[in-house]
């Protein structure tokens, strides 16, 4: 296919998702990546993601979660295939940090249901967790953990399945939009659409660098902890996790494999210059911080890794996502900036490019995401 209806660059968590969500309406459609599908040398990668509504980040985005949530079940059902188990999230940090008060306002505003707990209610119930003297705690029963790589390849295997055309293994150069039309250019060939979809991940500046949107790219390692108690288990009903301390954020998904818990870092990381040559060895540093945290707050797991992997956030200036038709190209659409928070919303975030590569607008409400509120005058 040298010529589609619709190019999609990127076909990680968002692009499989609107490659899928185009297809299935008929629209021709052409997807291109450097990589396989579900490969882990982005940010869709890892094994799990935790997935919840009472979202502490801003309530805005609770509309879109609900939204991806009925996503994530029609996918489980076409797919057939478990890719959501709804273990909850118990996330604990201090009353007047910005976690236990996000989460709060965003489950009052749109009345979810959570769950409060005491300092001494979290020690008795959570015995597996160890949270500070000054934290309390919310857990949210409704939230739970993604199979990630699962996700990318249900939408990507759904999309081939309605028509789309993957091609992986193929490097984008360039891209140009002209007189409604759209040229992609490849280490391969020259392609042409009519529409382009970019859902580059980590590869957003240098195809969106017109935009001079400062996307700053971050190093993520994960570790996983070896246990043998139970109550670290999914299968025995344990929860995701995320303590706000005063050195960072940490969270994590319960042990769903012989590797044991995951334990990770929100907070920090080194900025990457080059996401093809992104560091991804161990370092020494990174492992005696996370094994720190994992001693303190997982006390019944083991304090000495079992594995670990890299992936990358592409962090945007206020670390909300952009998504948006490009301001200069009404056929070009994009998703860049997902700041290390957006995989729970790949099936949403597919669906709204879909709507505004297919009908102008999205029904859902995104002008908080527009680009224009990075645009300075």
């Amino acid at each position: 296919m040298q010529h589609a209806d619709c190019i999609i660059i990127g076909l990680g968590g968002v692009g499989s998702a609107a490659a899928y969500h185009l297809a299935v309406r008929g629209v021709r459609v052409l997807g291109l990546d450097q990589f396989p599908i579900a490969h882990d040398r982005g940010s869709s990668h890892g094994s799990t993601r935790v997935i919840r509504q009472a979202y502490f980040e801003h309530p805005d985005y609770v509309p879109l979660l609900s939204r991806a949530y009925e996503l994530w079940t029609a996918l489980e059902t076409q797919s057939a295939q478990r890719l959501f188990d709804p273990v909850g999230a118990l996330q604990m940090g201090p009353a007047n940090g910005v976690v236990i008060p996000g989460v709060i306002a965003s489950a009052t505003q749109h009345q979810l249901t959570i769950e409060k707990f005491s300092h001494a209610d979290l020690r008795n119930k959570f015995p597996q967790f160890h949270p500070d003297d000054n934290m309390i705690g919310v857990l949210e029963s409704n939230a739970g953990f993604l199979h990630v790589e699962a996700c990318v390849q249900a939408h990507a295997t759904l999309a081939t399945q309605h028509g789309a055309q993957l091609r992986t293994d193929e490097i984008v150069r360039e891209w140009s939009a002209a007189n409604g039309a759209v040229r992609v250019v490849t280490d391969r060939t020259t392609y042409t659409a009519a529409r382009l979809v970019i859902a580059a991940g980590a590869w957003s500046s240098q195809l969106l660098r017109d935009l001079h949107i400062p996307l700053v790219v971050k190093r993520k390692p994960l570790f996983w902890f070896s246990t043998h108690d139970t109550s670290y288990a999914a299968a025995h009903g344990a929860p995701c996790f995320l303590f706000e301390t005063r050195d960072g954020i940490f969270y994590g998904t319960p042990q769903i494999d012989a590797r044991g818990v995951k334990l990770a870092e929100h907070t920090g990381g080194e900025i990457v210059t080059n996401p093809l040559h992104v560091d991804r060895t161990l370092h020494a540093a990174e492992a005696i911080r996370i094994a720190a945290a994992c001693a303190h707050y997982l006390p019944r797991a083991v304090a000495q890794h079992s594995d670990h992997s890299v992936c990358m956030y592409t962090m945007s200036p206020d670390e909300n996502f952009i998504i948006d038709h490009h301001p200069d190209h009404a056929t070009v659409t994009f998703a860049a900036g997902l700041s290390g928070h957006g995989f729970k919303f790949t099936s949403v975030l597919g669906e709204i490019l879909a709507d505004l590569s297919t009908h102008e607008k999205s029904p859902l409400p995104i002008e908080f995401l527009s680009v224009q509120r990075l645009k300075k005058n």
